[in-house]
């Protein structure tokens, strides 16, 4: 089966981000689409995976995996698109097959072929697309099989070596440096703009204990549907100028080209505190105005400081790869061992069915004249017997391939 297996990836190497987002299925549709698929190309696997800046197609399959192929493959699975746009996609397709594609997988849930290294929230998604695909009755025995020993080399992975240690995301990094100042959770934190940055960011700060919240956006429908997440309060960005119940915390990330908050602004939302603030901005241009940070006691954490820190902590990270690397190249070693019992275990799963026809037509014709003479007793031991022999029948040929094919 391991000569069948194949994948086609399409990331952040290979595609641009915004044509990864076209190859997105909605999960309504993925029943629908991906049988199609499966029964079309006459695929004995599938296994779909999608995340924010890849798109993988895991399947098996006898046939030639070329452009011809490839093309069938997305015209069958997106028939909307153009035959621009599927020659485009056919092209574009990164491909690898047998022990590559299992050692892409590996690599892939380690998160040394992500985007951003160390970043182990693949190792859920990647978990969570086997159980969506097992679900809509797509998957099989040989990708559960690459599916679950992808899942323990990446455990090991995450617990063996420092690759995910250092936090290299904004939004986690923006965090650590609240706690590192020891702000209370108690604080007030306003959010200006509820796009993706600042809703993830927010829920992020939730999530570890914070509790006051209150959401500015342009669009006043958009700060109260976070804020209603939040337990907080929504207001248009036009009532910051004016808004009046003080602040320990402002998170701020705009679209905006202008600075949103005014040295005019901020003087009124202190309300004449003194003590000092602290202001997130991860806006790019800056939310804060710089004359700000001059004149006011605050603690400025910029887009730019929590970029530097990342760029150190991902250089930290880099250093773990050929660690990483090594646990793979071990599980790929393993994997083949694997894989090659497990083709033993489905070549002799008739085995035990086919010991227990030989022993019936034994007992009950070959020699069933013979054992009308014995008594219940003398039944009884040859019975033990023929099930003993049985048993050892069923188990002492797979003990002994398994152990011809490990010594190979």
């Amino acid at each position: 089966m391991l000569e069948q297996f194949h994948i086609i990836a399409f990331t952040h190497r290979n595609l641009d981000v915004s044509d990864i987002g076209k190859l997105h299925i909605e999960e309504s549709k993925q029943q629908h689409r991906l049988q199609n698929l499966k029964n079309f190309l006459g695929l004995s696997e599938l296994m779909f995976l999608s995340t924010c800046n890849r798109v993988e197609f895991i399947f098996c399959t006898e046939k030639e995996v070329e452009f011809h192929f490839l093309m069938n493959f997305f015209q069958t699975l997106y028939p909307e698109f153009s035959n621009e746009e599927i020659a485009h996609f056919a092209h574009r397709s990164e491909t690898h097959l047998g022990i590559q594609g299992v050692e892409h997988l590996l690599s892939v849930a380690s998160s040394i072929d992500s985007m951003i290294v160390g970043e182990r929230e693949i190792i859920t998604q990647v978990r969570n697309a086997f159980d969506s695909s097992k679900k809509l009755g797509l998957t099989g025995d040989f990708i559960r099989l690459v599916i679950r020993h992808t899942i323990e080399t990446a455990k090991s992975v995450y617990t063996e070596t420092s690759i995910a240690k250092k936090p290299v995301s904004v939004v986690s990094l923006a965090y650590h440096k609240l706690r590192e100042m020891n702000i209370a959770l108690d604080a007030r934190i306003l959010i200006i703009g509820a796009g993706a940055t600042n809703t993830n960011m927010s829920r992020f700060l939730k999530k570890h204990g914070y509790k006051k919240f209150i959401v500015f956006n342009r669009t006043l429908s958009k700060a109260e549907s976070l804020s209603k997440d939040l337990n907080g309060v929504g207001f248009s960005l036009s009532d910051l100028k004016s808004y009046s119940k003080g602040f320990d915390i402002i998170i701020s990330c705009t679209g905006a080209d202008t600075h949103i908050i005014t040295p005019e602004i901020y003087k009124n939302l202190l309300q004449g505190e003194t003590g000092k603030k602290v202001v997130i901005d991860i806006a790019l241009p800056q939310d804060l105005d710089p004359q700000i940070v001059i004149d006011h006691n605050v603690a400025h954490i910029s887009v730019e400081v929590l970029q530097k820190i990342s760029n150190a902590n991902l250089k930290e990270r880099s250093k773990e790869i050929q660690h990483v690397e090594e646990i793979i190249a071990e599980a790929l070693f393993n994997f083949k061992q694997i894989q090659k019992i497990r083709t033993v275990e489905l070549a002799m799963r008739d085995v035990p069915q086919k010991v227990k026809e030989i022993r019936a037509t034994a007992m009950n014709e070959v020699f069933k004249n013979d054992l009308a003479g014995l008594d219940e007793h003398s039944k009884e031991i040859l019975d033990k017997i023929v099930g003993y022999m049985e048993k050892k029948y069923m188990s002492m040929p797979m003990i002994m391939a398994k152990e011809i094919l490990l010594k190979k």
